[in-house]
């Protein structure tokens, strides 16, 4: 539908099945209509088997990079979510290896806990790390004002306080290691099709 109609779409996905449609991505590039971001949480094997099960491995989100960037598709990396104490000190890590792999674009969010993921997330916390799960749920209170989840609008997708600004900084300076972020690639508008069903008059 986004061919279509030439609307344009940013795609954010955790598993290689994105290249499947790659005739359909590279139709859409073409008219400058899409951007797709591979999230990659963590480098670490044994970790996304545990952490995000059923979803490729992290060679396979990688190699997805580099098939959409060799076919000149828009691509870039969302290093998601960042657990401190946990996923953080990979950063650095996942904007190389993207980099290196054709990703031009890069984000990072830190770990949210809305609702009943909270209960999910500490009790996954304490099974799968007990030994590192009072350390977790500490720095994660450290960029929530005390909490474990923020929901104000404004703040529940960004961290506060020194530690939040530490991987920001992180983050800057390992984009610009990387060549990530140079440039903006803004998706057009001007392709847009109307479909020839639609009502063109309210009355």
């Amino acid at each position: 539908m986004f061919l279509k109609f030439r609307n344009p779409v940013s795609l954010i996905t955790k598993n290689l099945l994105v290249t499947r449609d790659l005739d359909v991505l590279k139709e859409l590039s073409s008219h400058n209509l899409v951007h797709v971001f591979i999230s990659v949480t963590s480098l670490n094997p044994r970790l996304i088997r545990v952490m995000e099960p059923r979803t490729s491995t992290p060679p396979l989100r990688l190699k997805a990079i580099e098939v959409l960037a060799q076919a000149g598709i828009p691509v870039g990396v969302n290093a998601a979510p960042i657990i401190p104490g946990l996923t953080d000190e990979e950063l650095p890590s996942i904007l190389k290896e993207a980099a290196a792999r054709g990703a031009t674009m890069a984000g990072t969010i830190v770990v949210r806990l809305p609702g009943p993921v909270r209960e999910l997330f500490v009790e996954w916390l304490h099974r799968e790390f007990p030994e590192r799960a009072g350390k977790v749920l500490g720095r994660i209170r450290g960029v929530r004002r005390g909490k474990l989840s923020e929901a104000e609008f404004g703040r529940r997708m960004k961290g506060e306080g020194e530690y939040a600004r530490a991987l920001e900084r992180m983050f800057s300076l390992a984009c610009q290691k990387y060549g990530l972020n140079r440039e903006k690639i803004p998706l057009s508008t001007g392709c847009f099709l109307r479909s020839p069903e639609a009502q063109v008059e309210m009355f």
